[in-house]
């Protein structure tokens, strides 16, 4: 961007102001708002306001020189510059009166003052949750010539010590957005910036007036078995410690992924999350570089020390009884229609006999979390008069197959873990039995052309319409698990009923406020004296 001066006269403006007050000149592709206060000044500044651009020539403006837009009372005070009411900052311009003309200097700030403005604001968007203004401040830094990547590296380091309990969807879904963008907006500037600002503002939201919790800043001798052993304790100080001075030593993500996928595998822990959160770590540094190295693997270190252990509660208790009976050598073949309807422990021993065929298991194991979630029953998303322990909805479905793809991906490229990683589907599998519609007839859900689909329902996730990012977030992060599993394998016979899970998940109802049944809930546990 030039930063050569850009003088325009108006010729005897001065005229028309002192018996107007205001008025509207159109110079270089620009609308500029002159106006005259009771003292003699002139002012000058952008005629759209910041906010939606309706025209601030139309405003109020008071002896203090405080200019109100009168469509949504922003107030702007054209002496300082300074937005009194609402956001985004006014476009001011410096004047110089010469006789009865007006001269303007509308030349451009040095283009790096434009682009830290942007970041500045954007920054500042995030204290009221302001979707809107995130995306005109990632516009103007387009605009600017900024990249537009770095407004997502910023997004990184202003949250991430702003969650509790560490990595949430926000950062696991921003590849997926970003992928979404790169692949699908077919050049349109509108669906580019969908495709930044989601991220952004997921990550806002999520750390939405958050305090600081901050990671210690000391540094203890970095080795993979001190790591592994702090990760294990749930010493979040020792392991953020060791993680510094890995860094320190120029270590990159590289070095820490299999210590970490084998400690995201060592249990049965957070319903996968954390495997999906390393694989999408992995896939967000790609896109980012390694400025945001450093808060990513400590947010994700951190949700470590959080996860909660799903092995040690009694529906999962012969996982690791499974796990230990594993030996590989058991060559039933293994198909998903075996896997369907069977209850953990069921399908924990009905995979153990397959052990000596890990991929096999794994193409039967995702056919049958794609047939259940097909059949998934909405009464139970529905349901007002049950206990918590039955509080299942789509979220509880789709995760199945985002957590295959990351099982596929690490185990792949770390083939021992291929036992962990399968029995933790067997779990997730079994779990999901008692909430299927067996009897449900799933022709009108049946997906004919592939291509056709993804295309669609790629381009419709611009548009989405949810208010809740966590929705948002899984319907962008399964439909791209679900097609990376299909380019991978597109000829697997578990190809059809996936589709059409797919394709009912999109296109069916989410109920995302349970009002009566919370209240229900809760009058029960209050009358336990809970």
């Amino acid at each position: 961007m030039s930063n050569d001066k850009k003088i325009h006269r108006v010729p005897g403006g001065l005229n028309e102001l002192q018996m107007k007050g205001r008025k509207v000149v159109k110079l270089g592709g620009r609308q500029i708002a002159l106006f005259l206060n009771d003292m003699g000044t002139v002012y000058a500044c952008a005629n759209r306001c910041p906010h939606e651009g309706f025209p601030l020539v139309e405003g109020s403006l008071d002896q203090e020189c405080i200019l109100t837009c009168n469509w949504h009372n922003w107030k702007f005070d054209l002496d300082s510059g300074e937005t009194l009411v609402g956001g985004d900052t006014l476009r001011g311009y410096p004047v110089e009166v010469d006789g009865y003309d007006i001269v303007l200097d509308l030349s451009d700030p040095p283009q790096q003052v434009l682009i830290e403005n942007a970041l500045k604001n954007l920054r500042a968007s995030f204290d009221r949750h302001e979707y809107d203004r995130m995306a005109r401040e990632i516009a103007r830094l387009q605009q600017a010539g900024g990249d537009p990547l770095e407004a997502l590296r910023r997004a990184v380091w202003w949250t991430y010590d702003h969650m509790e309990f560490g990595m949430t969807h926000a950062y696991a879904a921003a590849p997926d957005w970003l992928n979404l963008r790169k692949h699908h907006s077919m050049g349109d500037a509108g669906l580019e910036l969908v495709g930044l600002v989601e991220p952004v503002a997921h990550m806002a939201w999520d750390t939405q007036r958050e305090p600081v919790y901050p990671y210690t800043n000391n540094f203890l001798a970095f080795s993979p078995e001190a790591l592994t052993e702090a990760l294990e304790a749930g010493d979040e100080a020792t392991a953020v410690a060791l993680v510094r001075d890995g860094l320190r030593q120029g270590l990159g993500f590289a070095e820490f992924e299999e210590l970490l996928t084998r400690s995201a595998l060592a249990h049965y822990q957070d319903f996968g999350h954390s495997l999906i959160y390393i694989r999408k770590v992995g896939q967000l540094l790609e896109w980012l570089g390694n400025d945001v190295l450093e808060p990513l693997l400590l947010s994700l270190i951190r949700s470590f020390i959080y996860a909660s252990r799903e092995d040690l509660i009694p529906e999962f208790r012969n996982y690791q009884p499974a796990l230990e009976e594993w030996d590989g050598q058991g060559a039933q073949t293994i198909t998903m229609e075996e896997l369907t309807g069977l209850t953990v422990n069921q399908a924990l021993k009905r995979t153990c006999q397959s052990s000596a065929h890990p991929q096999a298991a794994f193409h039967a194991l995702l056919g049958a979390l794609a047939w259940n979630m097909a059949h998934f029953d909405l009464d139970v998303q529905n349901h007002t008069n049950r206990s918590v322990s039955h509080n299942r909805s789509w979220l509880s479905f789709t995760h199945g197959l985002t957590f295959a793809n990351a099982v596929r991906r690490q185990c792949t490229k770390f083939p021992d873990l291929w036992p962990q990683g399968l029995l933790q589907l067997s779990c997730f599998l079994g779990r999901q039995s008692r909430y299927v519609d067996q009897q449900l007839d799933l022709t009108e859900w049946s997906v004919e052309n592939p291509e056709s689909f993804f295309l669609e329902e790629f381009s419709c996730l611009f548009d989405h319409g949810q208010s809740e990012y966590i929705v948002a977030c899984h319907f962008v992060k399964t439909l791209t698990s679900v097609n990376e599993e299909f380019r991978a394998f597109p000829d697997a016979p578990w190809v059809p009923i996936l589709l059409t899970a797919m394709n009912r998940f999109l296109n069916s109802p989410i109920k995302g406020k349970h009002v009566l049944r919370i209240a229900r809930q809760s009058l029960s546990m209050a009358s336990m004296g809970d």
